[in-house]
């Protein structure tokens, strides 16, 4: 496993959901932090979790994985196309060298025309719509030392042929005969997978290409993608997902074996592997130490309610997550959605804390927690944390709690959806700024789309005679 830590250093969304154009720069210039924590605040509809959803994107593309077909309705109703645009910091830690790395693509709607034999006299034509990606590009700068090398792209598949630039193709590739990998782009297309990080380029690349430092970067970015970078999102905010857990506790259980993809539901009951159960209870041990001082004397445990067999014929346990507080148990169903939502979120917190190559993206932390406990949790992490924190929130308590420089805003223009404030002072209390701007509007973008108090209670008004007529 290659040793790296990555960094997403910014992203450009176009024409994603209500975003026509929107950058977002993640550095924190003020101050010299090890973590990397980005907030952002906004008003109802105007890009936050398209932010998410470009992350989770990126996560899709860098794994291989299939993109959803619901995506392909994020693509703004104005255009063909969106266009996401990512960069990286890339650094490997065995050799002190860093990258500074571009990856981009587009995607579009298609709509697949199937044929359905009805019987042996007729077929009926079924439409089916999926998300395609295209035009990639990764590209990247190199420094190690004395070597260097100029930021340059590496592998562009905007080309009929395999990929562009010829000479990138020799270099990773070995020549190989282009059949298997145009074969490769085809099938990659057709299924809404990236061919980048596809497993047939991969593959070529790692059995080919001479260059080490190539390979090193291919590696460092799967692994990324699959380890390291997490997305929590309202949909996956009731359960606690193993299959969310990097490597580390995943191979820790006694044969050594990842335990595979465990998602628990913290509404229900669910049914884990035998040889999983101590690795889920490790981690909801661990996950104690941090709770029982984030809720006093409230800590969380398994119940096995019995065993069941599994599909592939191995034992499984039935256990429900139980909550105890004050020597009483109760189901964690029964508990608050706050106490949920913390849970649900708690371990990748605890990983972002003490992990400097880990990235997680929670979309609405604040939903369900209690605003002073949250902007403590925020201060802790960005302070004294190591890994990377985006999040969206509506709760503006942490614009007192952490550093002006992990906060950013949306707008009202579709065309500039992001911004930093300027002309903030060090002694300024940005929650009374943001007020202050969205009365009288001084940054230069709007970020209140403003309502009428009046309007508001004559169509209050106006809806009650409508209902009761």
């Amino acid at each position: 496993m290659v040793k790296s830590v990555i960094r997403i250093k910014k992203i450009t969304i176009k024409n994603l959901k209500n975003v026509a154009n929107g950058s977002l720069l993640f550095d924190n210039h003020r101050k010299n932090y090890k973590s990397s924590v980005l907030g952002l605040y906004g008003q109802n509809g105007s890009g936050k979790t398209a932010l998410i959803d470009a992350i989770a994107l990126l996560k899709f593309a860098l794994c291989g994985r299939p993109i959803p077909k619901q995506y392909a309705d994020f693509v703004n109703v104005d255009a063909d196309a969106a266009t996401l645009e990512y960069e990286f910091t890339v650094k490997d830690t065995d050799k002190k060298a860093e990258y500074n790395v571009g990856y981009s693509f587009s995607l579009k709607k298609e709509i697949e025309k199937n044929t359905v034999n009805v019987d042996d006299n007729s077929v009926e034509l079924s439409e089916e719509e999926k998300t395609v990606i295209f035009d990639e590009v990764l590209s990247y700068s190199y420094e190690c030392g004395d070597k260097k090398i100029r930021k340059t792209a590496i592998v562009d598949t905007r080309t009929s042929d395999v990929f562009l630039p010829k000479s990138k193709y020799t270099v990773l590739t070995g020549n190989e005969d282009e059949k298997d990998l145009f074969v490769a782009k085809k099938i990659a297309l057709a299924t809404s997978r990236s061919f980048v990080f596809s497993k047939e380029l991969l593959n070529c690349i790692r059995k080919n290409c001479e260059e080490r430092y190539h390979v090193f970067l291919f590696n460092a970015l799967t692994k990324f993608g699959n380890f390291e970078l997490f997305i929590i999102n309202t949909k996956n905010s009731g359960l606690i997902s193993f299959d969310e857990l990097p490597l580390f506790f995943k191979c820790s259980n006694k044969s050594g074996n990842a335990v595979g993809n465990l998602p628990i539901p913290l509404n229900d009951s669910g049914v884990i592997p035998e040889q999983a159960f101590e690795v889920v209870n490790n981690v909801i041990k661990n996950m104690n130490i941090v709770l029982e001082q984030l809720i006093p004397n409230l800590t969380i445990g398994i119940k096995v309610i019995g065993t069941q067999t599994m599909k592939n014929g191995e034992t499984g346990y039935i256990i429900e997550l139980i909550s105890k507080k004050n020597k009483k148990e109760i189901a964690l169903r029964y508990e608050s959605e706050g106490i949920k939502k913390i849970v649900s979120i708690l371990q990748l917190l605890i990983v972002v804390y003490n992990n400097d190559s880990i990235t997680v993206a929670i979309d609405e932390l604040d939903s369900g927690i209690f605003e002073y406990l949250l902007g403590e949790i925020l201060r802790i992490i960005s302070e004294k944390g190591k890994g990377q924190l985006i999040f969206t929130s509506h709760n503006l308590r942490p614009l007192e709690t952490i550093d002006k420089g992990f906060i950013a805003f949306t707008t009202t223009n579709v065309n500039n959806r992001y911004i930093r404030f300027s002309n903030v002072k060090n002694n300024n209390n940005l929650r009374d700024f943001y007020y202050r701007d969205i009365m009288l509007g001084e940054q230069d973008e709007p970020v209140y789309e403003t309502t009428n108090n009046y309007e508001i209670a004559l169509a209050f008004r106006e809806a009650g005679d409508i209902s009761g007529s």
